[in-house]
């Protein structure tokens, strides 16, 4: 797989009318791909997914699911279920990159305006900078990890002191495999594509290993399969089980959004249609059932630990290299300290390089290419990942990953309240209001149709928003108040979203007679 950022000036430019050329909407980057460049299989597809499908986050999705008290096949059920749920906007939106090879700022245009499309931009953007973040923390804790097991002094750096919540530990580990992100971001961008493909299998590896050495210390698979599901009746499990619906949803309506960054470089539709449904789907559920079976055995071979904290494979990683016995046991898991060292050593690398190349794939294209929409003659690829990398410390990742309900329905709920109405715009805008038909080089001109802002757009956009946030602000602490509508709305975020955007960009774009959409 090959991701092309930059480079090919001469060649994306050449395609375009002269006026076109000369545009401040256009650079390189966000020029379209000309046909000769657009060379992606099926099998490229394929392989995008199943790299940035088999990552940590994945995993702790899965995970999640267990340490909020479903069972294997609950779990599973939920993640194939929101996965081919949000198969279709995906593939609706990957039609018009491949059909006319232009990322998602620039598509975002059509629906938005070539100034208010800078919003769904940002907004994606934004929320690529926190997954940033996320990625460089998980990072950061498989080097502390490691360090750990070969000078557990380091887990008592700096006693009691923390710096807003992260103790100075995982602040060192975290600055330093955020650095080292950045770095790549401004150096070796070609390095990080040439071990995308393998970086995948590193992490697959990694899991099948722990999951071995899981069921095999937990006395099998039995165990694991009777584990109960927490709930007693079907009404507390459909608590847990829409919002939970909602965030498989969520993890991937990012890519719902910006897979034109993608497709771009597709040879056909066949080609991106075919690679993405059989690379996504089956991808999740694969390795998400690996993470459902390793979870639900680190419950039971460690007992004496906080459930919830087993979601996550470095807290499990970490109890496995630890010379000192984990909460509950008289020893630790691993008796001999140089295989410790080396079990610390080879999860740490796998960890490292499949974050990192999950990181730039899925985290890095899309800001980057949203931030520069806003200055493209200003904005460079280079500054648009620092840019993205400086958001990612602010939004402080490890807040997000506190627990399973903070990563699951504050975070993927969340932002999936902003997301699906901008995914449900540009759906209804291609498809029902444009018949798939663009004016490619009025998508550059500043005074051509698509000019401005759309105002039915952004007003489509904040009626979507608004049914969700006093639902939000509740579930993050921020108003108080009993349960009412609002709460019984807020875990439907991104269907509720996705609906009333697009009924109300569909009627506001029929019944327009106040010019308020660019033409």
């Amino acid at each position: 797989m090959h991701i092309e950022t930059h480079g090919h000036a001469t060649a994306e430019l050449r395609h375009l009318p002269e006026d076109v050329q000369s545009s401040p909407l256009l650079n390189a980057d966000l020029a379209p791909v000309p046909p000769e460049r657009r060379t992606w299989s099926t099998y490229t597809f394929a392989a995008l997914w199943i790299s940035m499908a088999h990552c940590l986050p994945t995993y702790m999705l899965a995970g999640g699911l267990v340490a909020l008290g479903m069972n294997w096949w609950q779990a599973l059920v939920t993640i194939g279920l929101g996965n081919l749920i949000v198969l279709v906007p995906i593939l609706l939106n990957a039609h018009p990159g491949t059909k006319y090879g232009i990322p998602f700022p620039v598509l975002a245009r059509a629906s938005f305006g070539t100034v208010g499309a800078n919003v769904p931009a940002i907004l994606r953007a934004i929320v690529a900078c926190g997954w940033f973040g996320i990625q460089a923390y998980i990072g950061g804790e498989a080097v502390k990890t490691f360090l750990v097991a070969a000078w557990p002094a380091f887990a008592h750096l700096g006693g009691d002191a923390t710096v807003l919540g992260l103790g100075i530990p995982s602040l060192i580990t975290f600055l330093m495999f955020w650095a080292l992100n950045i770095a790549i971001i401004l150096f070796g961008m070609n390095a990080v594509r040439h071990f995308e493909n393998w970086s995948a299998p590193l992490v697959l590896v990694m899991a099948g290993l722990l999951l071995w050495w899981i069921v095999g210390r937990a006395g099998g698979l039995g165990p694991m399969f009777d584990r109960p599901s927490s709930f007693a009746t079907d009404a507390e499990f459909w608590k847990v089980f829409v919002p939970s619906l909602t965030g498989m949803i969520c993890f991937w309506a990012t890519l719902s959004l910006n897979i034109p960054d993608f497709t771009r470089y597709g040879r056909g539709q066949k080609e991106q249609f075919w690679g993405q449904t059989l690379g996504l789907p089956t991808t999740m559920i694969a390795f998400s059932a690996m993470a459902v079976v390793i979870t639900s055995g680190a419950e039971v071979i460690l007992k004496g630990s906080d459930p919830k904290s087993l979601w996550d494979p470095v807290v499990v990683l970490g109890h496995v290299t630890s010379a000192d016995a984990p909460p509950g046991l008289d020893a630790p898991l691993i008796a001999d300290a140089g295989t410790r060292w080396v079990v610390a050593v080879l999860s740490l690398f796998g960890v490292a390089v499949a974050t990192i190349a999950t990181n730039i794939a899925a985290n890095v294209v899309s800001p980057a290419n949203d931030f520069a929409n806003l200055a493209p003659r200003r904005i460079s690829f280079k500054m648009g990942g620092v840019i993205t990398g400086v958001l990612g410390i602010l939004i402080m990742p490890w807040k997000l990953l506190a627990n399973p309900e903070a990563y699951i329905f504050d975070w993927l709920v969340g932002y999936g309240s902003l997301l699906g109405p901008i995914a449900g715009i540009m759906v209804v805008d291609y498809w029902l209001v444009r018949g798939k038909e663009l004016d490619v080089p009025d998508l550059y001109r500043p005074q051509g149709r698509y000019r401005g802002t759309n105002w039915v757009a952004i007003g489509a956009l904040c009626a979507g928003v608004a049914p969700n946030i006093i639902g939000f602000l509740r579930s993050v602490k921020m108003v108080g108040g009993g349960p009412d509508l609002w709460d019984h709305i807020y875990p439907y975020s991104w269907f509720i979203g996705f609906g009333v955007a697009g009924v109300v960009y569909l009627q506001g774009m029929r019944g327009n007679r106040f010019g308020l959409a660019g033409r």
